[in-house]
This record gives C-alpha cells, sequence and structure tokens, in this order.
C-alpha cells in the first residue's frame, strides 16, 4: 500500500531527506504499535478471571506442593527413614522437583503448540501424581529422586509451563494483578499443603502423606485443565522452543539474569527456614511447619498486592523494589533470628515478596518482549532457571556449618541475600534502558509530529 507523502516534490536537500527518513521511520514505528495494539486487545476481564483462578488453582496444586516440600525435608533431616540418605540427598530432590520442572520447558512449548494445550498438561496432572504415589514406596534415597524428584517435577513443568502463558492474553491494564492473583494460588496451595503435609506425617505416616497428596492434585489439576482457554487464534504466537533471536537483545538478556540470580536465593529460604529453624532456633518439628506455612500465607497475600502496585506503577521498577526488598528482609531479619516470634515475622514478610520471579516473570516478558513472544521467551526463562533451581539449596546445605552452632547457616544466608542483591541490580539497569528508550522514542515522535506538520503539502 503507497503511503501518502508529506513532501511537496522539489529539489531537496539532504536536511529535507533526512527529515523525509526519520518521518518514514516513525510512520513505519506508529504503523506497528496500532497493529500491534489491535492483535494485543485482551478483554481485560470476562472469561479471564476463570483462566485466571483455574491457573491458580494449578499453582496451588504444583508449586504449592513443591514449596512444601520444606516439611518433607525437615523431615528427612531429624528423622532415620532411609538411613542412607545424607542431607545433600535431601536438598538435591527438592532441586529436582523445580528443576525437571524447568528442563523440558522447549519441549512442553513446542507440544503445546503442535497438540494442544489440554492432552500436555493432562499427561502432567498424571505423571506428577504418579512419582508421589511411587514415593511412598521409596526405600531408598535415590527411589526419591526418580519419584518425588523427577517424575513430580517433570509432571508439574508439563502442568505449569502450558498454563503460565495464557493469563497475559486475557489482560492489558490489570494484567499484572491477574498474574499476582493466578500465582497467589501457590501461596495458599502451600500453606494447606504444608500444614496437612505435617499433620498427616505424625498422624498417619510418610507414605500416606505422599499418597493423599498424589491422588488430590490429580483431582484438582484436572478439573483446573478443563477450565482453562487462551486467546492464540487472535494472537498467533509462535511458541518456539528456544527462541535465538531473543537473546540478541539486551534488555531480553537482562531479565535473564535478573531469573538466575533471583532463584538461587528463592529456593534457599523456601527450603531452609524449616530446617534452620530446628537446627538453629531449638523449634519443635510441628513449629517448623508452622513457619513454612505461615511463608506461604505471606505469598498469598502479597502477590495480588505487588501485582496492584505494578499496574500502578510500573511492572519493572515495583519488581526491581521487590527484589531489593528480599535481599534486606534476609540481612535485617533472618540472620539476627533466633526466637519463634521474629522467625514468624520474617516468614510472613519474605512470604509476601520472595517469590517476586513467578509472580513477575509473565507480565514482564510482555512488557520487554511484546505479548505475541511471551511464551517463546518464557522458555527461555525455564531454561534460565534449571541450574539455580536445581543447585541451590544444595549449595546452601554445603555452606551449612554446623560447627558454628549459632551461626552455622550463616554463608547460606549471606548467599541468599547477596543473590537477591545482584538479581536487583539487573532489574534496576533494566528499568534505566526501558526509561532510556522510551524517551528516545518520544522524542523521534515529537520531531516527526513537528516536520510532519512544517511540511504538510
Amino acid at each position: 500500500m503507497r503511503r501518502p507523502s508529506f513532501f511537496k516534490k522539489t529539489e531537496s536537500s539532504g536536511e529535507e531527506l533526512e527529515r523525509a527518513e526519520v518521518v518514514e521511520f516513525a510512520l513505519d514505528t506508529t504503523a506497528e504499535s496500532c497493529n500491534e495494539v489491535a492483535i494485543d486487545d485482551p478483554p481485560d476481564g470476562g472469561y479471564g478471571w476463570v483462566v485466571c483462578g483455574a491457573v491458580s488453582v494449578i499453582n496451588g496444586f504444583t508449586w504449592g506442593v513443591a514449596a512444601s516440600y520444606g516439611v518433607y525435608l525437615s523431615y528427612y533431616l531429624t528423622s532415620n527413614t532411609f538411613p542412607t540418605g545424607t542431607p545433600l540427598d535431601y536438598a538435591f530432590i527438592g532441586g529436582l522437583i523445580f528443576g525437571c520442572a524447568m528442563l523440558f520447558s522447549p519441549l512442553w512449548t513446542v507440544l503445546t503448540r503442535d497438540l494442544g494445550r489440554r492432552p500436555v498438561m493432562a499427561f502432567g496432572s498424571l505423571l506428577m501424581s504418579a512419582g508421589f504415589i511411587a514415593a511412598s514406596f521409596a526405600t531408598r534415597p535415590w527411589h526419591l529422586y526418580l519419584s518425588q524428584g523427577a517424575a513430580a517435577g517433570t509432571g508439574i513443568g508439563a502442568i505449569f509451563i502450558p498454563s503460565v502463558q495464557v493469563v497475559p492474553q486475557w489482560f492489558l491494564r490489570r494484567r499484572s494483578l491477574a498474574g499476582g492473583l493466578a500465582s497467589a494460588g501457590s501461596g495458599f496451595g502451600g500453606l494447606a499443603f504444608a500444614l496437612a503435609t505435617d499433620a498427616l506425617i505424625r498422624r498417619v505416616s510418610l507414605a500416606w502423606a505422599l499418597r493423599v497428596t498424589g491422588l488430590v492434585c490429580l483431582a484438582a489439576n484436572l478439573a483446573a485443565t478443563m477450565l482453562i482457554r487462551d486467546r492464540n487464534a487472535a494472537i498467533k504466537p509462535p511458541q518456539l522452543g528456544f527462541a535465538t533471536h531473543l537473546l540478541r537483545r539486551y534488555d531480553c538478556l537482562l531479565l535473564l539474569a535478573w531469573a538466575f540470580t533471583n532463584v538461587l536465593g528463592y529456593i534457599v529460604i523456601l527450603y531452609s527456614v524449616s530446617s534452620h529453624a530446628v537446627e538453629v532456633a531449638g523449634l519443635t518439628q510441628k513449629q517448623a511447619g508452622v513457619l513454612t506455612a505461615v511463608l506461604n500465607l505471606g505469598t498469598g497475600l502479597g502477590r495480588p498486592a505487588a501485582g496492584l502496585l505494578s499496574d500502578r506503577f510500573g511492572r519493572v521498577p515495583v519488581a526491581a523494589g521487590i527484589t531489593l526488598g528480599c535481599s534486606v528482609s534476609v540481612f535485617a531479619v533472618w540472620v539476627p533470628a533466633t526466637g519463634f516470634g521474629v522467625l514468624v515475622f520474617f516468614a510472613l514478610v519474605s512470604g509476601a515478596i520472595l517469590g517476586v520471579y513467578w509472580m513477575c516473570v509473565g507480565p514482564l516478558c510482555a512488557e520487554v518482549a511484546g505479548l505475541k513472544e511471551v511464551p517463546s521467551f518464557l522458555s527461555l526463562q525455564w531454561l534460565t532457571v534449571v541450574l539455580p533451581t536445581t543447585f541451590s539449596e544444595v549449595i546452601a546445605l554445603y555452606l551449612r556449618k554446623p560447627a558454628m552452632g549459632r551461626w552455622s547457616y550463616l554463608h547460606a544466608q549471606l548467599f541468599a541475600g547477596i543473590a537477591y542483591l545482584v538479581a536487583a541490580a539487573f532489574l534496576f539497569e533494566l528499568w534505566r534502558v526501558k526509561r532510556a528508550e522510551k524517551l528516545d522514542d518520544g522524542r523521534t515522535m515529537g520531531r516527526a509530529g513537528e516536520w510532519m506538520y512544517r511540511y504538510r503539502p
């Protein structure tokens, strides 16, 4: 289609030709922006709230269960259920849940594109349930590696990865709020499973705690899967398993660097609070379970609030501020904490903010790369966090020094706090980059508008 000219046909000087090129560039950019608005025009509600609720349920019965592994970890470390097991064995099992969930993200992304969302998620529901039920028959630590770690984690990934792509498609102005509500399910699910798991282990047995978890999760995840509906027909996302073109963008690399360092700190706090409470603060196993529950309660309450703030003040700066807050909470509260009351306070405050990555990653991917690229960019995000989710708690337990007594967890705490501090630096740099881009775009469009007016026919 021929674009109308804003210039009279004259002998143009070099300056006028340069101005004409800028106007052409501005018009192309405006046209692309208009097309993007047309493509990205989500209903900002309607059935989107049903999808948001379904994803919240899925988060509760996947990541909520994974978050409650801190109860299992504390039990494994203080009991003699598996005589040949070591602390590193049990830490690695928890890491495998997250690591395997993320490792196969390109496969789930491509299969979702080729086979559809529901078959992939249904398969994940069955695999996750089978992993927990198989773990109930384990007699050696390596049995848990394969069942509670690898199988359950891979199933979680097959459920979660196709579902998390959907919520940003239904919202624009309320995108972060919707993301916060959807991810809050992991907090409330973690709260319920932490309390239930601790009670089941003490009153029934470890084996039945694992079996009940598997059966309940199967029913809930299959029901929620049937309610999820995407808008791929309107948006037409490429859904690439490994989008190498995004790796050539500085802003995308900054977001990936934030993901890697953020999750390093997240896993340490999530899994170590309970064992720290028992070994350092001298709390009972029941009190340690309460701490895990309170931490998840903070997650459920904090994520929607963070979503509201993000929609109001900007997704990148709010995520950067929350990430910095995670670092401050570790140094200011967790390191000096020894009593139950202080640890409950830390669990509540930290729980509200420590999972900033899981709450913000979808909206931030849309903000940085565009809505069409969300599934492809999320696939890169999940690959980026494979290593930190798998080995972060292993590193933390390696850094634990029982001979130091009161300060036995100090090195692990410093590791978590510094990881969050570095992650915040990456996001503040991303904020600077995005602000500079907006200023440049504003100046370019301003000059183009002025020249369009001065040189109109």
